[in-house]
């Protein structure tokens, strides 16, 4: 699991707060706390200012204090309890999957589960309601998928073909079978209403195991 880690680990960046103007940049490594600082005031003094940086162990950081508390108070209070995870060991390595393994996982929870997972940060959520999540999810769910899914996914989204029943997915399909019949001829309406028929007949490779 070692090697799904990437470095850094986490970096994060910002002014301090409204009576400091400085900026200021932390990095957590595998090994090592960085953390530099940039003087920002109109002051003469302190225009040469260099930045500052300052390199220490994961150990080492876990007993400065003062270090502990700048990060919390310019970075906030989350920043400073992630820093000392990653610092103790505690790796969110299912964050660090990549997507089309998480996606692999994703498709083995029930839909009420995927739901859940969506809530718990914005790359789950962006994942849980990608067109890619859905078109598995309907494939998965469906014995065949007829090339017209696909053709019809486009325009409304796999999620919405997922929650469609076999017979209004049916008729979507008729529909757009019908309108494609309209734009390659102008019908007389004797003729539109025999290529109605023709296209409400039941589509039988397409099946799918909703109910609505």
């Amino acid at each position: 699991m070692a090697s799904l880690l990437t470095d850094p680990l986490f970096e994060i960046s910002g002014r301090g707060p409204s009576t400091n103007k400085n900026y200021y940049n932390c990095v957590v490594t595998k090994d090592d706390v960085i953390w530099r600082w940039w003087m920002i005031s109109p002051r003469a003094v302190y225009r040469l200012s260099k930045p500052g940086q300052l390199i220490m162990s994961h150990e080492d950081f876990l007993d400065d204090n003062k270090l502990q508390n700048d990060i919390r108070t310019i970075f906030g209070y989350g920043a400073l309890q992630y820093t000392k995870a990653l610092c103790q060991g505690q790796f969110d390595y299912l964050a660090r999957l990549p997507d089309s393994l998480l996606l692999q996982i994703v498709n083995h929870l029930e839909i009420e589960d995927v739901g859940q997972l969506g809530r718990t940060s914005r790359r789950f959520r962006q994942l849980c309601g990608s067109e890619e999540f859905w078109e598995q999810a309907v494939r998965r769910c469906c014995k065949t998928v007829s090339p017209e899914v696909p053709a019809l996914a486009q325009e409304v989204g796999w999620r919405s073909i997922f929650f469609t029943n076999k017979l209004q997915l049916q008729k979507l399909i008729s529909r757009r079978r019908l309108r494609a019949e309209e734009e390659k001829t102008e019908l007389t309406p004797e003729k539109r209403s025999e290529t109605s028929r023709s296209a409400l007949k039941p589509v039988a490779e397409v099946e799918h195991t909703m109910e609505g």
